[in-house]
């Protein structure tokens, strides 16, 4: 399947003949409510107004049982549904005309329900959003809540797609704050006090909690080039080659020379690099026919591949147990003559030890032919690894002998508790790393036992994360969402510097996210949750990256990154809280992604100032190519 832009729900209008209603034998019993409910649109008058505050009024001389706190209201909205997914017959619905919503805490294994009241976070207990009898959501980013200001307005997903359309601008703004209340509840398990924020967040990362006082001066340094008019997706986005893979492909490793590559359950596929993309040279490496007897290194499908050596050389990691990713070795394929030539086993003072992840130790040393040290990660690990021995030299490979020993050259073990999930290097050496409790590390290339700068993150685990060559962005993945944090700070003598190099004080700017519309988050699938997000790929200084992707189920989203730093841009007008970014471009697959990466800056060509993007899923690889024209806002 082609390539497709991004979808987002039509402008809500007041208009009843505009909307179906989702069940048409209602309209007699709530006609009363209707005729309240059509003068509360957004050019209300006062005695609109007026007549809804007497209803208030009314109900509450009854003297009925009205909820705690600032719940004491009708929490009255309008609920509505989107119908069609992305048909030309898709639209939205009236599926309540008046209903009310409330946040309500449930209570241990009987699911029993209380209403938002004063609180203590625990663990057998989660806030929920109920829309009447229609919609009762687990508070969560999972639900891709996404506001409309100027049209007192919020999206998002629950089992399909939902809008609440609020009567006055103090009601849309009462529930934000209590859905940002419940989910910091839900995420910590503390209490939403203005203690335990900055217990979170710290002083020095206020900004991430108060975007409206954070210091955004260098978002607005880093916009250099004024937007263009956004075009029709099928002008700037265009598949140059589509072709079968060998079957299961595990990975995708994109070359900056000759070649790039596959790994699948068979072995290795070579692909060649052209300025339109990567297409298949009908050369494989089979793994089956290059293993050596009495190998004490797991026999499984590699997960994981990275080259090194001028890509001459590629270092292949297989998980120990199905599902996880920890290995004890690697084995060393000579891409030249098609052998595995050597098995190396982690090792540390004697003892054999697992690593997660392996990286190169910069940007662009791969590209280096003497390259003989790489990166390596576990849980609560973070180590450098040499091919030679301690005196520097390359260790001699005995045939049929044991596995040689990785030199562990430098590195730390940290106490418990790091959970580390990903790291990323940068063009000097300086690494990045991404935790589990959201958390992600940034680290100088001199120093692996204390990190520099520690962002706190916003609860959600960090499953990739990946870093500009110059060091100054950093792009971590979550399962929701992408978060863009922008490392550079004034340091005392009015030198800007990165986080890698220097503490960054208390004036650090806020991050950015990067989501799906609630409308294409459904349409993604349930099950399906962001991975693998990457920056554009340049090894060179004074080079910017100029895209961003990220895979998640047939989708590949980008969006551009000159877009994303600009304060002023559209997408974040309106919007309360941390700046979240849905303007991008999607290509859509028939199966599901493995993983999407643009190819280095050498193949991009002059009518294209981005190289292609590769789209590797199961059984195909593409190339998709890119114009210099921005995507649909």
């Amino acid at each position: 399947m082609g390539t497709s832009q991004s979808r987002e729900g039509k402008e809500f209008s007041d208009t009843e003949s505009e909307y179906q209603s989702e069940e048409e034998e209602e309209e007699e019993e709530e006609f009363h409510y209707d005729a309240v409910e059509r003068q509360e649109t957004p050019q209300a008058t006062s005695s609109s107004k007026k007549t809804l505050d007497e209803i208030d009024s009314k109900l509450k001389s009854l003297k009925l049982k009205y909820p705690s706190n600032s719940q004491t209201t009708l929490n009255t909205v309008k609920l509505y549904l989107h119908i069609g997914g992305d048909s030309p017959n898709a639209k939205w619905i009236v599926s309540d005309k008046l209903t009310s919503y409330k946040f309500i805490k449930t209570n241990g294994p009987d699911n029993s329900d209380s209403d938002h009241d004063d609180k203590e976070g625990d663990g057998n207990s989660f806030w929920v959003l109920k829309v009447g009898s229609k919609v009762k959501a687990r508070i969560s980013t999972e639900m891709q809540l996404k506001m409309f200001g100027d049209q007192r307005r919020v999206d998002f997903v629950n089992n399909g797609v939902w809008a609440l359309r609020f009567f006055s601008e103090e009601e849309y703004r009462k529930f934000l704050s209590l859905f940002q209340d419940c989910l910091f509840e839900n995420v910590h398990g503390l209490n939403a006090t203005e203690e335990n924020k900055l217990k979170i967040y710290s002083k020095e990362f206020i900004g991430w909690l108060k975007p409206e006082i954070a210091d955004d001066s260098m978002w607005e340094d880093a916009v250099e080039e004024k937007e263009e008019e956004p075009v029709r997706v099928n002008q700037d986005l265009l598949e140059e080659f589509e072709e079968a893979a060998n079957g299961g492909v595990q990975s995708l490793s994109l070359g900056a020379l000759d070649n790039s590559f596959l790994v699948n359950e068979l072995g290795v596929q070579v692909l060649r690099n052209y300025n339109k993309g990567v297409y298949g040279k009908g050369i494989c490496v089979k793994f089956d026919s290059n293993r050596s007897e009495g190998s004490s290194l797991e026999q499984s499908t590699p997960k994981k591949a990275m080259l090194m050596r001028a890509e001459t050389n590629m270092m292949l990691m297989s998980p120990l147990k199905e599902g996880k990713p920890h290995s004890t070795g690697i084995k060393q394929l000579d891409i030249e003559t098609g052998k595995i030539v050597t098995e190396w086993k982690f090792e540390k003072d004697g003892t054999d030890i697992t690593m997660r992840d392996i990286t190169n130790d910069t940007k662009g040393s791969q590209l280096d032919p003497s390259e003989s040290t790489f990166l390596g990660l576990d849980d609560n690990r973070l180590c450098q690894w040499d091919m030679r021995d301690r005196r520097g030299i390359v260790q001699n490979i005995v045939k049929g002998g044991d596995s040689p020993v990785l030199n562990w050259s430098q590195g730390h073990q940290f106490s418990r508790g790091t959970n580390f999930q990903c790291f990323a290097s940068t063009g000097d050496g300086s690494i990045v790393i991404g935790s589990r409790d959201g958390k992600i590390r940034l680290y100088s290339k001199t120093s692996m036992r204390q990190a520099k700068t520690a962002f706190p993150g916003l609860g959600s685990p960090i499953t990739h994360v990946d870093v500009t060559y110059d060091g100054k962005w950093v792009l971590g993945t979550t399962d929701t969402y992408l978060i863009l944090i922008c490392t550079l700070f004034t340091d005392k003598d009015g030198k800007t510097k990165t986080g890698f190099g220097g503490r960054m004080g208390n004036k650090i700017p806020a991050p950015r996210l990067l989501k799906l519309t609630p409308l294409d988050s459904h349409l993604a699938g349930a099950n399906n949750k962001f991975h693998g997000g990457h920056f554009s790929w340049v090894t060179e200084n004074g080079k910017q990256e100029r895209h961003l992707v990220v895979t998640v189920g047939k989708f590949s989203v980008i969006w551009d990154f000159q877009r994303v730093k600009n304060s002023a841009h559209d997408c974040y007008r309106n919007q309360h809280g941390l700046k979240s970014c849905y303007c991008y471009k999607i290509v859509l697959k028939d199966e599901s992604i493995v993983e999407s990466r643009f190819m280095h800056e050498n193949y991009a060509v002059s009518d294209s100032p981005e190289a292609p993007l590769v789209v590797a899923t199961p059984m195909k690889v593409s190339s998709i190519s890119l114009s210099g024209k921005h995507s649909r806002g």
